[in-house]
């Protein structure tokens, strides 16, 4: 028989001597002793599930709880008095952890709102749950799914916080061209006219926009030294600075306006354009390349290029997939390229042969996620010229990969980009390279064949790079030492599967308990699909592309292609997600999954795409011993 449960004195005295509910006054007790809701519970009755410790607090009132990992097989037991579940236990735990009851007892529960009520009236509460969501979390929480729920939470802050900068502001009677002067000089589009003398503290009575000086001033040849009042839009429509930035958009659209006045009260707080609603989609891939082709500078490029944390965040959100995900991060890291070529050009004149920029690895995979290195090569026309053309070349090829650099793409530590002497070399020379790497398959022979054979011509003359991939595959389909040693390499790296199917974390070094999504997870696929495509001869370079057309070559089997484009896909996602986390806390993204951060489910379906890796390994490789390469 489960026991009573505790008597409202007990918990009002509980309440009293708490840690953390003691530091309330007694009337605040008071209240919040009838907040709670007390259950009773049997030993090794399930209080909450896995994955439902977010739901609300719970009170240990007698007896003791256990919370436990079912996957991890570890936990802790909590005595009388002690809190857990929502804002208490861990973020990192909150998803993978269970309640249960490890002796007959009681607990008491807490609403969420009850808590982030308190918290909110008393600040030094929220030291004590380390796991309470920000208001940012909670309006993401309640915000629409994917894009555009992210769109619409954007919409939804204050307008004021999309003020850039303080109201430039001028009397009525200034005269117009003083008016225009003072715009040029602020480099504004709107001026917000005010009485004589007021300041921003006074009334606004009108404004005057770069729009009105073209048409009611030049288009008319009215006299510049009339007052600007003669042209002003009086009495223009405004916003309070507390109003959503959805507001102001409609107002925009519904006056055909492209300038808001933001008012708190009747002072004056600046102003809104439609240039500061349009930077709230500024994160959509089309909108993001289109400013980094504005560009002028490699400084500029840079700036433009910090919103692509914000780019892979949103696609998260939005449930995009990881092919598409790779493809599109990809994508702004080929404009950023192009554009910083374009700039070297502009800088040293056209270049004095043909070349074609050629990107390698994840960029050349379209692959790419926020944690990137830059991997590239040029390919050179066989004119060239060491003495005539060598300087010129090198230059270049320095300043786009220096500018890559300061775009947060860091210089390759293996040194393998163009601005590197051996990887900057005629067509003629890049054939011997090919020939040499496949001919005699050494451990660094078939290391650089794993960088190179992924490459992607970005910009300039792209047969070039055709024709060399055309001879490298008619060398490598059905070479059979070649392949052989290709297997071997691909074996190196193996998911992390203990002897019984568990995942074996990482033991020791920077990342202890963790799995390297990466090297472990995604590369054995990466790997796997480039070994088909050098087999069968195959041009394609995006690895779920590869999948796609191996088995019709007869290379692997159709499930064998189709169960590894679904494991890469779920291993890329859950890898894509893990980093867009790190980047909203402000961390530096990375490859290193704790367990704890993936549901029950999650896991299992992480633990089955690891088996098909290895299945799929273990086939090749008893292909490969028996020598029928």
């Amino acid at each position: 028989m489960p026991t009573a449960p505790p008597s409202p004195d007990d918990l009002a005295a509980l309440l009293a001597d708490h840690r953390v509910w003691g530091t309330l006054t007694a009337g605040e007790q008071a209240v919040l002793a009838t907040q709670w809701e007390q259950q009773t519970s049997t030993e090794g009755a399930m209080l909450l599930p896995q994955g439902g410790l977010h739901t609300r607090l719970g009170m240990v009132l007698a007896g003791a709880i256990d919370l436990h990992d079912p996957d991890l097989d570890h936990g802790v037991r909590l005595q009388r008095g002690e809190l857990f579940g929502f804002g208490a236990t861990p973020a990192r735990h909150l998803a993978t952890w269970q309640a249960t009851a490890a002796t007959d007892g009681a607990v008491a529960w807490l609403a969420p709102q009850v808590l982030l009520q308190l918290c909110q009236a008393h600040g030094a509460l929220e030291y004590y749950f380390p796991s309470l969501p920000t208001a940012a979390d909670l309006a993401q929480q309640q915000s629409a799914p994917g894009e555009d729920g992210a769109r619409l939470n954007r919409l939804a802050m204050p307008v004021r916080a999309l003020v850039q900068r303080a109201p430039v502001c001028l009397p009525m009677d200034t005269p117009i061209r003083t008016v225009a002067e003072h715009m040029h000089a602020q480099r504004v589009s709107c001026v917000l006219l005010i009485e004589d003398g007021g300041g921003n503290s006074a009334a606004l009575l009108g404004l005057v926009t770069d729009r009105d000086l073209r048409n009611r001033v030049l288009a008319t040849g009215r006299d510049s030294a009339r007052p600007v009042r003669e042209i002003a839009t009086l009495d223009p429509h405004t916003l309070q600075a507390q109003s959503p930035a959805f507001e102001a958009l409609l107002t925009m659209a519904r006056a055909n306006i492209h300038h808001l006045p933001v008012l708190e009260g009747a002072r004056i707080v600046g102003m809104v354009t439609a240039t500061d609603l349009a930077e709230q989609q500024s994160t959509s891939a089309v909108v993001l390349a289109g400013e980094i082709y504005k560009q002028t500078s490699v400084a500029g490029l840079a700036k433009a290029t910090t919103r692509l944390k914000a780019l892979q965040r949103h696609l998260v959100d939005a449930g995009t997939s990881a092919y598409s995900t790779g493809h599109i991060v990809t994508a702004i890291t080929d404009a950023i390229t192009v554009r910083l070529i374009q700039l070297a050009k502009e800088r040293m004149g056209p270049a004095p042969v043909d070349y074609v920029w050629v990107a390698a690895g994840s960029q050349a995979r379209s692959e790419q996620t926020a944690l990137s290195d830059q991997d590239n090569c040029l390919v050179l026309g066989d004119d060239y010229d060491e003495v005539l053309h060598g300087a010129w070349f090198r230059e270049f090829s320095r300043f786009v990969c220096d500018g890559l650099a300061e775009c947060g793409y860091i210089h390759c530590p293996g040194e393998m980009m163009a601005m590197t002497d051996q990887w900057r070399q005629p067509r003629a020379r890049w054939a011997e390279y090919f020939r040499q790497w496949v001919d005699t398959p050494e451990p660094m022979a078939l290391m650089l064949t794993c960088v190179f054979f992924d490459l992607r011509a970005i910009h300039g003359r792209a047969e070039l790079l055709d024709s060399l991939r055309h001879e490298l595959l008619a060398n490598t389909r059905g070479n059979s030492l070649f392949l052989a040693h290709m297997v071997g390499n691909a074996l190196k790296h193996r998911p992390p599967l203990g002897l019984f199917g568990t995942i074996a974390r990482i033991r020791g070094g920077e990342h202890p308990g963790t799995i390297d999504l990466k090297h472990t997870g995604i590369v054995p696929i990466v790997d796997l699909a480039r070994l088909y495509a050098l087999a069968g001869g195959m041009p394609q370079v995006n690895t779920h592309d590869r999948l796609e057309v191996a088995a019709p070559s007869g290379e692997v089997s159709a499930q064998s292609a189709r169960d590894l484009r679904e494991a890469l896909e779920f291993i890329s996602k859950l890898r894509i997600a893990h980093q867009a986390r790190q980047l909203a806390q402000g961390q530096a993204p990375d490859n290193f999954l704790a367990l704890e951060e993936l549901s029950n489910f999650e896991r299992s379906h992480l633990k089955q795409a690891f088996q098909v890796v290895q299945t799929v390994q273990d086939v090749l490789a008893q292909r490969y011993q028996a020598g029928r390469f």
